[in-house]
């Protein structure tokens, strides 16, 4: 399952086609049927951010969404004022089907109202369920995902929202419709679904190209049934966020869409632990981050960059992200190759004020093979085995006690294909 795990949430994804690919479905609606609607997110810190960013960070402003819909095949970046209007076309015409009452027919309705009864009977929450049923066009996130600098086609969007309304249903198939709909050079979907003390997460995400620290071209919505306010949602995921989607790194490069949402419907009537909430919603980003690297474009190897023994937290992940984003290494790695020298001459560009280090005290293992001891060689690469998909690399500043982890992927002819030709 994916966004529709949490009780309280009914999804849909359809073809509306707004993708170059027609056979794929490319719409998706993510609706919160409460009690509650609180909400939290993080977005992308490119400077050329998309109008639906734009959009959405004023909707979450006050720590309230009620609907996501989020779309492929066109990224509606750059785009200017008309852009911006069409995000806010795409809100309206959302808030105006569901206020209408053209959802789907699936029982959705009935089942989140018992939700919402059970939470109102049971629940201790701190947090009052929200008595306004209708929809604002502010309740509404808008996402997408693809070609920078070109309009969406506005009609199809509006149509699809239509027929994604009419497709709502809260069980597995729509969670799994919602996840494959945002897709695009994505080989599969990627969903989580996590257990907690009487409450649940779940969640969806897509990536695979134009990864890089600070989030990645993603769109992420997760779910969750507990009760929770707004500002305890943003510290859980914030926090999360900079654990996991702000430490991978595919091809260095920022997207201008990047949108990461938690929204919570209350539906549990469980007020959770605070830690234990705020583990979950890590556990959650960590998986779906790592699931990313795992269908990176035309990658062959993941890689797991680990510096540890340096004097702040700081300066491990600066050296990680600097070994990370060694295109020679990728390419090394995707040949089979574990040079080692590339890892030492991109850890070597960390200016010394970001992380102080003696060169001659490092050493780097990979695949748990010392192949370098001291700044120089060790034993000799080629007993390292390349045979697995997962490489892991681990440095050692033996300067101080703190770490960090950077996952990126190989760099392959695949690769270049994929953006050689890119079309979403």
């Amino acid at each position: 399952m994916s966004v529709t795990f949490a009780k309280g949430f009914s999804a849909a994804g359809v073809n509306a086609g707004i993708s170059a690919n027609k056979a794929k479905n490319d719409l998706a609606l993510v609706v919160n049927n409460g009690p509650l609607d609180t909400a939290a997110g993080v977005f992308t810190t490119n400077r050329f951010c998309a109008a639906p960013v734009q959009w959405s960070r004023k909707a979450v402003a006050d720590g309230h969404i009620k609907t996501v819909v989020l779309n492929s095949g066109g990224a509606n970046a750059c785009t200017g004022e008309e852009g911006f209007g069409q995000s806010a076309a795409s809100a309206a015409k959302v808030a105006q089907v569901l206020n209408d009452g053209a959802v789907g027919s699936n029982n959705v309705a009935a089942n989140d109202k018992a939700d919402s009864a059970n939470s109102r009977r049971h629940s201790d929450a701190t947090v009052a369920a929200t008595d306004e049923s209708r929809i604002a066009v502010n309740d509404v996130a808008v996402c997408s995902t693809g070609l920078i600098g070109e309009l969406l086609p506005l009609d199809k969007v509006l149509s699809g929202v239509e027929g994604a309304a009419t497709a709502l249903d809260n069980g597995e198939q729509a969670g799994m419709d919602a996840a494959t709909a945002i897709m695009t050079t994505d080989t599969k979907p990627k969903t989580v679904k996590l257990q907690g003390s009487g409450y649940r997460v779940g969640g969806m995400v897509k990536g695979s190209g134009m990864i890089a620290p600070q989030l990645a071209t993603m769109l992420c919505v997760i779910t969750t049934d507990a009760v929770v306010n707004s500002s305890q949602l943003q510290e859980a995921l914030s926090a999360a966020v900079d654990k996991s989607f702000n430490r991978i790194d595919v091809d260095g490069c920022m997207s201008t869409n990047d949108t990461v949402l938690l929204l919570a419907s209350g539906a549990s009537g469980v007020v959770p632990e605070a830690n234990e909430f705020a583990d979950l919603v890590r556990q959650a980003c960590a998986s779906l981050a790592r699931q990313i690297i795992g269908d990176g474009e035309g990658s062959s190897h993941d890689i797991k960059v680990t510096v540890s023994g340096a004097a702040t937290e700081d300066a491990a992940l600066a050296c990680a992200r600097a070994v990370a984003g060694s295109n020679l290494l990728k390419c090394a790695i995707s040949g089979n190759d574990p040079n080692w020298g590339r890892i030492v001459s991109s850890l070597g560009t960390v200016p010394v004020t970001v992380a102080t280090y003696e060169p001659s005290k490092v050493t780097v293992d990979i695949n748990g093979v010392r192949v370098c001891e001291r700044g120089g060689a060790g034993v000799d690469r080629s007993e390292v085995s390349m045979v697995d998909r997962e490489v892991d690399i681990d440095i050692n500043l033996n300067h101080g006690d703190e770490n960090a982890t950077v996952w990126t992927d190989d760099l392959t002819h695949e690769y270049v294909h994929i953006n050689a030709d890119y079309e979403s």
